[in-house]
């Protein structure tokens, strides 16, 4: 009897075996190391979180101080970054700047595994590269951060100059945290390919880099607020809605690959975006959400919808004054928690990821023989 098929994109296919998150899409829930995640969200920042993903606990007071000094010590030791800003062509997207970033930050780190100062420069490096990446390109100086800062509050800091609003900062932490992992995702399985292979760990978060860059993994929330932009009021969230899930098109911020139901990470950030969100631009949201969901119901009532990660975080991002274009790599800041975690883990366990794949085209078959030389 032949084996039954694989199904696309790998779905149910266990590739091997991790101590980090714990993804239970048919529950809806979601653990880092046994941690509930959006209560964490409310208990810890990320720099704890980071520790937490890497060394496998909670930090204590001291523990969390150093890793925070750590870091403010690393972004500091980066500069101004001006000589990888201004290699970054002017017409390259954010993400795309971020990943030649990246993939620059590198050079030279060669030998296997990573030291464990690559994997704290990879965490200090966006919030620097990405302020000052915008601000060169608003004609700004860059801006060195004052003492004491923690790596959102930092990021912050470098985009405006100004002190950020303890509400606004508050959730943007927790958008941190909530983001910083999820299981072996699409930008984790190729960071953890590339590293099998024994290249660096620069080439391996870049590659992850560009996984993110799709819209279908962490490039949604700007397409989101696009979409809300474009509905305006309440009023025409559901015809809006109705018409686009009539022309085809794909809701951004509705549905996941692996919970049935709502994200449980989506949950936390409506409460987060009602926190510091206007009001009229959460009504907007509420009504695309309500509409939303109406509409995927009817057209596939054989699946239970809810929203991801990525609909309520747009409404964060924009009120903690993010710009839109950073939406993305804002994601991928957060993230490299998570991807360095998985660097560290597959570099202690390591063997390379290779694979196979089903063939399925035509059977062995003769080669043509050539015409003899000199005849025809």
């Amino acid at each position: 009897m032949p084996e039954p098929r694989p199904r696309g994109g790998l779905e149910g296919v266990v590739v091997g075996e991790s101590s980090i998150t714990d993804v239970r899409g048919a529950e809806g829930k979601l653990y880092y190391r046994g941690y509930p995640v959006p209560e964490l969200s409310e208990s810890v920042g990320w720099e704890e979180t980071a520790y937490l993903l890497l060394r496998g606990e909670l930090p204590g007071p001291e523990e969390a101080h150093r890793l925070r000094a750590t870091l403010a010590e690393r972004r500091r030791s980066l500069g101004d970054l001006a000589a990888i800003v201004g290699a970054i062509p002017a017409e390259a997207t954010p993400m795309e700047a971020l990943r030649s970033g990246f993939s620059l930050l590198g050079r030279g780190w060669d030998g296997f595994p990573p030291r464990e100062e690559m994997f704290e420069t990879l965490l200090a490096f966006p919030p620097v590269f990405l302020p000052n990446l915008w601000r060169r390109r608003n004609h700004q100086s860059p801006l060195a951060e004052p003492e004491g800062l923690g790596q959102a509050a930092a990021y912050l800091w470098r985009l405006t100059g100004a002190v950020p609003d303890p509400r606004r900062l508050a959730a943007l932490e927790a958008y941190f945290v909530l983001v910083a992992d999820h299981g072996m995702n699409a930008s984790t399985f190729v960071a953890r390919s590339v590293l099998s292979t024994w290249s660096d760990a620069a080439s391996a978060v870049s590659a992850a880099v560009g996984s993110l860059k799709g819209p279908l993994h962490g490039g949604a929330p700007s397409l989101v607020a696009d979409f809300l932009d474009r509905i305006g009021t309440p009023e025409r969230a559901a015809p809006e809605v109705e018409a686009t899930v009539a022309r085809g098109e794909r809701l951004m911020g509705f549905g996941h690959r692996v919970y049935r139901g709502e994200d449980p990470r989506a949950r936390r950030l409506r409460e987060l975006a009602r926190s510091v969100a206007k009001p009229e631009r959460m009504a907007v949201a509420e009504a695309v959400e309500r509409a939303g969901l109406a509409a995927l119901s009817r057209q596939h009532p054989e699946r239970p919808w809810g929203l991801n990660v990525e609909f309520y975080a747009a409404l964060v991002l924009e009120a903690a004054g993010i710009p839109r274009p950073l939406f993305p790599p804002t994601f991928a800041l957060a993230r490299t928690a998570g991807w360095v975690s998985h660097l560290t883990e597959q570099a202690q366990h390591n063997r390379l990821v290779r694979p196979e794949v089903q063939y399925t085209g035509p059977g062995p078959r003769p080669v043509p023989r050539p015409p003899l030389l000199g005849t025809g």
